[in-house]
């Protein structure tokens, strides 16, 4: 017994011998890398002892310390009018109504600048705002992505939990909790469940083929462990799958430790929806269904003479042993005759173009009729019930997780249990338990003591509001990323985030009223030597719109702008050409159902379909990311496809005649009335003397108000940030 005994001692202290060494092994590798700054706690800095009129808050302190230890002074502020369009745009990415600037310039308390800075945090469309830059980050789409790019119907739900949750001002702990497990921490709200949608956000490839469940399933995993560490952590844990971190303490087991957190949980779709509301769209569903199905069947109808007549002769072609298997009743194929007959199924197929091409003209003209009867039905769908696009435990224990050699799903070495970077571990530990994972990392992630969580997240809300981040590389704040410049700021901004409830309002709020903030944008050679790239933020950065500002913008000016917040994608007209690149006339119908109603096509971009791979020209045009990858800084290109879309566009065009339509409302044939209507809608001032004498001038030699509509909007001043 006694003998036994110490067998089974032996073996034990063996596996904690083992463990040990292994820690110790890892300990190794993180070496003098885990004392690199962004691994280190959050201390909150004080503020630099400069006395100057010129500061107003704590940044602007920090900030003149810099510029003045390099012998530089700040820019001087914006004007009034250029200031209250820059935070409008910036806080909600339209431009100031000219009754809000006439309001702002005639206001001359101390405060008015602060009263508006707090309309802007309470209006709607500063969610919509914070959202796109939310999504960009986090990769959501409306479709799949990849060859396929399959619809994903319910997708759309998290971007408007996005956005109510930026406008509530939700803490941003609370926003992380959701997002990474809501269903396990908030059971029964359909909020939180809706927030899972998260995990869900990057692309997923999906193939009409066989495919390898194990691969599939780790894609999967690689996507959701690559989001939070760029999106939450900013480190590139991703560049650990198939090996060590080559530069930053990130082990390949942390990678897949991460990994583990998820293994008891997959993706579903959830309705919530009570049951006299189910019982109520099962009947509109059944009576839509009926309306559709005669037109359907009219279709097929058309279609079947011809796909037969092709099939006869494919048939005739087919190899023996394929057409002597096809004959074979499908109940009496052997597993040979079954792969066979598949195969020659495959080869008899008629294509789409191949029926079309067989029919006569008369027949083109009843079934181009039918299609129309067929989209007009379409747009009379009841909406789907409303479902969550989640991410929730399977109530089945979790399978044990691996390191996997190279990443490959089915080369499995060492066991894995749930974890994260044994570099930032500290004491924490982590449940095996299969629920209650996800509530760990989220609570860990949440915590005030992780060193990057508020770091992360107060970079980013720098970023947005200055031009560039104290970490100009948002997703990277590891060994190869940007050092921040000021550290101190930014140590200051996180921990004042922490403070105050990590509050993303309060600390926009500290950026957008400080001076740093109001400086104009100009540049100014002696400085620019000695700070080119401004990281000493000596000037405002400056910004030209993103796409869908452009687009926004163009539509508020016009008085077209459907200002309604939130519900399901809009698809609006593509040009032809684009069209003509994704789908092609023999396709299934409705592959692009435009909506009909020009006001619901006129919603802000970020209600637009998103499709991975359809980018519509003139968002394409100005840099909005494709949605494959993370965006947290959106590249800036100057080409001259930019001039043509904003000239030639069938979009443009037509925002430029509701704009002159909306000037000859209210002006009539008052020529200097319009173009001083036209200034104060577009630029947010009064036209210059010399602009409006080139107006007139230009409007009596027989140009068009809508073709100098155009022209404003094609202004730089129209499309740039002040």
């Amino acid at each position: 017994m006694r003998r036994r005994l110490c067998g089974v001692a032996s073996a034990l202290l063996a596996i904690v011998c083992s463990g040990m060494a292994e820690v110790d092994k890892e300990l190794a590798f993180i070496g003098s890398r885990g004392k690199y700054w962004a691994f280190q706690k959050v201390v909150r800095p004080i503020p630099p002892p400069v006395v100057s009129a010129w500061i107003k808050t704590p940044i602007d302190a920090f900030i003149l310390k810099g510029l003045t230890d390099v012998r530089l002074a700040p820019s001087p502020a914006l004007d009034r009018i250029q200031l209250i369009r820059r935070v409008t745009y910036d806080l909600t990415g339209l431009p100031p109504a000219p009754g809000e600037v006439a309001l702002f310039l005639a206001d001359r308390s101390p405060d008015a600048y602060e009263k508006v800075v707090d309309r802007l945090l309470a209006s709607p469309h500063y969610g919509e705002r914070w959202a796109t830059k939310w999504l960009d980050t986090v990769r959501y789409a409306d479709t799949n992505g990849f060859e396929l790019d399959l619809d994903r119907p319910h997708a759309w739900r998290y971007r408007d939990y996005v956005i109510g949750s930026f406008n509530n001002d939700k803490p941003f702990t609370r926003f992380i909790e959701e997002q990474i497990a809501g269903d396990e921490m908030f059971p029964g709200s359909d909020e939180a469940l809706v927030a899972t949608g998260y995990l869900r956000a990057g692309s997923e490839h999906i193939v009409a083929g066989n495919i390898d469940p194990a691969e599939s399933r780790q894609e999967v995993l690689t996507e959701i462990a690559t989001n939070i560490g760029q999106t939450f952590l900013g480190l590139t844990v991703n560049c650990a799958r198939c090996h060590n971190h080559k530069f930053d303490p990130v082990l390949q087991a942390d990678f897949y430790r991460l990994q583990a957190v998820f293994a008891g949980a997959k993706g579903k779709n959830v309705e919530i929806v009570k049951a006299d509301r189910k019982a109520e769209w099962e009947t509109a569903d059944a009576l839509y269904k009926a309306r559709l199905k005669p037109i359907q069947d009219a279709l097929q109808e058309l279609a079947k003479p011809y796909g037969d007549m092709i099939r006869e002769e494919s048939k005739a072609k087919l190899d023996p042993a394929l057409l002597m298997a096809l004959g074979v009743p499908k109940d009496k194929r052997t597993p040979e005759q079954q792969v066979l007959a598949k195969n020659a199924e495959v080869q008899i197929k008629p294509a789409w173009d191949e029926i079309v091409a067989r029919m006569p003209a008369d027949v083109m003209a009843n079934r181009a009729r039918l299609r129309e009867q067929l989209h007009d039905i379409e747009f009379t769908a009841p909406d789907p019930l409303p479902t969550a696009y989640a991410f929730v435990n399977t109530g089945e224990p979790a399978e044990q997780s691996h390191v996997l050699r190279l990443g490959e799903a089915h080369a499995r070495l060492d066991p894995v249990e749930p974890s994260v970077p044994r570099v930032l571990q500290g004491n924490f530990e982590f449940s095996t338990a299969s629920p209650g994972r996800r509530t760990a990392l989220a609570k860990w992630l949440a915590s005030p003591s992780n060193p990057l969580t508020a770091r992360v997240m107060a970079n980013r809300v720098w970023q947005f509001r200055m031009g560039t981040g104290l970490v100009r590389t948002p997703n990277d704040f590891g060994l190869m990323g940007d050092k921040p410049k000021d550290r101190a700021l930014l140590d200051w901004l996180a921990s004042e985030f922490v403070e105050q409830g990590w509050s993303i309002k309060r600390l926009d709020r500290q950026i957008v009223m400080s001076n740093v903030y109001r400086q104009a944008a100009a540049s100014d050679g002696v400085r620019a030597k000695v700070d080119p790239d401004n990281r000493l933020y000596w000037r405002m950065n400056r910004k030209r719109f993103e796409a869908e500002t452009i687009r926004d913008a163009a539509l508020s000016v016009s008085g077209t702008l459907n200002t309604q917040i939130g519900g399901k994608p809009v698809r609006i007209p593509i040009e032809p050409e684009v069209y003509d690149l994704i789908f092609t006339e023999y396709e299934r119908d409705g592959l692009w159902p435009v909506h009909p109603d020009k006001r619901v096509q006129n919603r802000r971009s970020i209600y637009l379909y998103n499709k991975r791979s359809v980018r519509l020209p003139l968002l394409s045009a100005f840099d909005q990311p494709d949605a494959i990858t993370s965006c947290p800084v959106r590249p800036v290109s100057t080409h001259a496809l930019q001039a043509l879309s904003l000239f030639n566009s069938t979009f443009m065009h037509e925002v430029a005649k509701d704009f002159a339509e909306r000037l000859t409302n209210s002006c009539g044939n008052n020529r200097p009335c319009a173009i001083r209507q036209a200034w104060q809608s577009a630029l947010s001032r009064p036209p210059r003397v010399k602009e409006e004498k080139l107006a007139r001038s230009f409007l009596k030699s027989g140009g068009t108000l809508q073709e100098f509509c155009l022209a404003m909007l094609n202004r730089n001043e129209f499309l740039y940030v002040p």
